[in-house]
This record gives C-alpha cells, structure tokens and sequence, in this order.
C-alpha cells in the first residue's frame, strides 16, 4: 500500500518527497498537495464564474459582458456563468449586456448609497440600464421607473448621459432602489454594431461614481 502511494505521490507531488521520508510523512506531503490542488481548482472556479470572471469575460472599467453568452456555441466557463446568474441572454445579432458589481473605484455596490452613472455609451439603436439583486431580481421601488432607457433620458448640455441611482429619489434621470446589502447595475446594448470592435467602446462606457451612503 504505501508503495503505492509513494508512487502516486511521486506523479502528483515530486516536489514534496525527500529522500529518507517515512511512509507517514509520504501520507502527510500527499494530502496537502491534493488540498492544495483543490483548493487552487475550486477557487479559479469560482473566480471565472463571478461578475469579474477570469475567463470568457471581457471587462470595460467596472462593466463586464460574458461575450459568449449569445452565441451558438459557449464556451463552458460562460455556459456555467449563464446557468449559475439566470438572467436571459441575448442573442449576439441582438445586442450585448454589461454587468458592474463595483463602481469605477473598485468598490462593491450598496443598495444604500447613492451612485452617479456619468459619461457616454456606445452608439446603438437602443440601450437600457436597471439594478438587480445577485439573483438577477429587480429591486426598483415600486410606483417608481423599473429601468432607464435612451428613449427616455434626459442628457446634460454636451450631450452626455448623467443617470443616478439611489435609494432616496431625486430630480432628473433617476432609478431609484429598495432592499439592503450589494447589488448590480445591468447596461444592455441593443445593436449588433457593437461587436464589430470591443476596444472602441473603452472611452465611451460611462463610469460608475459613488456620490453619498
């Protein structure tokens, strides 16, 4: 038995074994290697599977899009994303979807502060943005906008969109939120131009700024 397991530990650990090792000590590097392993492996997992995935995602400042949620043929890390979040997916001639957790200064949204959505988006026949919770639930007020849309949106003096989200409302463009804890805001393009160049959409994604809590 522990030849065995000397020779599985040499395959899967080589670098924990040292001439003279007893059995015990054998036993000992080998499970800590496994552990390792799987933690390394179920960590990277979840990592690829969240709003900030390592892959499969493309990310614009705060904004992630899973690029290869609408297409034929996934791959398995944006199958596994697309299941695990439940939201309906977009076909790629239809348009692309933004996800943002955090703001531009990297910090995780809260359902009580109030946050700025300042700048430009892409140009595209039509676009919305709504807040959810993790499980991809509306948590607009009720009596209050579900979500904004371009159609509907009043912009500044050069043109720019200036979108505030809080939980006490306010003049202006407006999505006003319930609930406490963490949330996320969804930016929905609805025009298929948008792929014909990820890079260019850098400068033109608004930012994400926190005003108050």
């Amino acid at each position: 038995m522990f030849r065995n397991l000397r020779q599985l530990h040499r395959r899967l650990c080589p670098f924990c074994l040292q001439a003279g090792s007893r059995p015990v000590r054998t036993v000992v590097y080998l499970l800590m290697c496994l552990s390792t392993a799987l933690g390394l492996g179920f960590g990277l997992s979840y990592m690829a599977l969240v709003d900030r995935g390592l892959f499969g995602s493309f990310t614009l400042g705060p904004w992630v899009a899973w690029t290869g949620a609408g297409s034929p043929e996934p791959d398995p890390y944006t199958r596994a994303y697309v299941s695990r979040s439940g939201a309906l997916q977009l076909a790629r001639a239809e348009g692309i979807r933004f996800v943002a957790s955090r703001d531009s200064a990297g910090q995780e949204l809260d359902r009580s502060c109030t946050y700025r959505i300042d700048g430009n988006t892409p140009v595209s026949s039509f676009w919305t943005l709504f807040a959810v919770d993790r499980a991809f639930r509306l948590i607009s007020r009720e009596g209050t906008a579900l979500a904004m849309n371009s159609q509907r949106l009043a912009r500044t003096n050069e043109g720019t969109a200036l979108v505030r989200v809080g939980p006490d409302l306010g003049a202006d463009n407006w999505l006003e939120i319930t609930g406490e804890g963490d949330f996320r805001l969804v930016l929905t393009l609805y025009d298929s131009s948008v792929f014909s160049g990820f890079g260019a959409l850098v400068e033109v994604l608004p930012t994400i700024l926190r005003e108050a809590c």
